[in-house]
């Protein structure tokens, strides 16, 4: 489905923003997300059977995949700078 673009107005156009690899830090950019009023969805990253069963040995907490419209993305880099444990994917 192609992008609607109404003045200005970016509608069904999702990118994937970043990853974040604590689940603080994915608290801490919800809130200024929310607060900033940038619209957002975050995806977790399903465990293989293998990282279930072996529970958190050796393997990276939660993985979270955070997704924005495409038209918040220099608003959400400012904000997400200075977070621990968020990698913005690159553009």
């Amino acid at each position: 489905m192609a992008a609607l673009n109404l003045n200005a107005l970016f509608f069904n156009h999702e990118i994937s923003f970043c990853k974040v690899y604590d689940a603080e830090s994915k608290d801490q950019l919800e809130k200024l997300f929310v607060s900033n009023r940038i619209s957002f969805f975050v995806e977790w990253q399903q465990k293989s059977f293998l990282e279930r069963l072996l529970g958190n040995m050796g393997c990276k907490n939660e993985v979270f995949t955070i997704h924005i419209n495409e038209a918040d993305t220099t608003l959400a880099t400012d904000l997400a700078q200075g977070i621990e444990s968020v990698q913005i994917a690159s553009a």
